[in-house]
């Protein structure tokens, strides 16, 4: 009965030390919850508002008479210099990286084909934004979510769950939708039929451009980078647009539009201060946007990125009644319902799998806990 009573309260004793370790563990958890909740909801509204402030001033840089396909995609990637400073002050936030480093020949390489594909992609949204209705470009623009699907599936090894399944059919038809309208479609742009189909197929291929760019550069940090640090996703943001603003250069003196580029600024309806501010503040704008993906891609997922970035799709011709006095007709209606409904439907898909991970998480401590308590 001794030896008992000696050794019966050693466990109690481990079971109240670790209760008290764990109190002040599960508060600096709870603080660092809070925190990347700050962060995720920053990056949020860096991107929303920088995607659509930077869309309505590419429609104005056009309605007020700026024609210059090149310049327009020359802004979209061309204010990457307001990135650096954020090598000196956030380059020291690192995630998990491998000793390994890729080769510089590799890395260039890489750097390089991005930086084409961004100036392909960039461009033909600028052929889109041109020749069709700010309202039509944006929910043709939510089709990147099908996209996405599709090249996440074959490259990323999503699985392809009937919520997404249901997303990419909605999206779809919505799109359709748009195309069949297109013959009717009599508001801002006043262009031949011709066109209009020309920017509806520019649209369609950006978007899946953009979709195949995001799951590319997710591979290519798995495979390739094998590197979550903020200074390898600040890399990838800064070269690429280096080399885009870089063969932007090259088709805007190639396409000799530089030589209209003085009478287009004399000649912009609202000056030629507005015309520099106009495109100033729109280069800056797409890099805002760019650090809320960036941020997004290191904190959460370059797929979560994407879908956060097609919320502002639906809200972007609402935002074009406003102030370019698109006209939604029935058909765009249907059509911008479908786009939500097609948007709602991928984001609870992910909801699911963030409380399906959260589940499997949160089980592991409580088998370990109980363990302790049996011992």
């Amino acid at each position: 009965m001794e030896i008992v009573q000696d050794l019966h309260p050693q466990p109690t004793t481990t079971i109240i030390k670790e209760e008290r370790e764990e109190h002040p563990q599960h508060q600096n958890r709870r603080f660092r919850d809070y925190r990347w909740w700050f962060r995720v909801s920053l990056y949020i509204v860096f991107l929303l508002v920088g995607q659509s402030a930077a869309t309505l001033l590419g429609r104005l840089y056009y309605d007020k008479g700026g024609n210059s396909k090149w310049m327009a995609t020359f802004v979209q990637s061309a204010g990457f210099p307001i990135l650096l400073p954020l090598y000196f002050n956030l380059a020291h936030i690192n995630g998990s990286s491998e000793k390994t480093k890729p080769k510089f020949f590799t890395l260039v390489s890489l750097y390089i084909f991005f930086g084409l594909l961004l100036a392909g992609d960039n461009l033909m949204y600028s052929y889109g934004l041109l020749y069709l209705p700010l309202s039509t470009y944006s929910l043709l623009c939510a089709t990147q979510l099908a996209f996405n699907a599709v090249f996440s599936f074959f490259l990323n090894s999503q699985k392809f769950t009937a919520f997404i399944f249901n997303s990419v059919v909605l999206l779809t038809t919505s799109a359709a939708l748009l195309a069949l309208n297109s013959d009717s479609d009599d508001d801002s742009t006043n262009l031949p039929r011709d066109k209009q189909i020309l920017g509806f197929i520019f649209t369609l291929g950006a978007s899946a451009a953009f979709s195949l760019y995001l799951s590319l550069v997710q591979l290519s940090f798995d495979k390739v980078i094998k590197s979550e640090t903020f200074s390898a996703i600040l890399n990838m943001q800064t070269y690429p647009s280096f080399v885009a603003t870089c063969a932007c250069v090259v088709g805007l003196f190639a396409s000799g539009e530089w030589k209209s580029l003085h009478k287009e600024m004399r000649e912009y309806e609202k000056g030629k201060v507005s015309y520099i501010m106009t495109l100033f503040w729109t280069a800056v704008a797409w890099q805002v946007s760019s650090i809320g993906m960036i941020g997004l891609v290191l904190d959460v997922s370059s797929l979560f990125s994407n879908v956060i970035g097609t919320v502002v799709l639906p809200v972007v011709p609402i935002l074009a009644v406003i102030f370019f006095h698109d006209k939604v007709n029935g058909v765009k209606f249907i059509a911008l319902m479908l786009a939500i409904w097609g948007f709602l439907s991928y984001i609870y898909q992910h909801y699911l799998d963030d409380k399906k991970a959260k589940a499997n998480k949160t089980r592991l401590p409580e088998v370990s806990r109980g363990e302790v308590e049996i011992c």
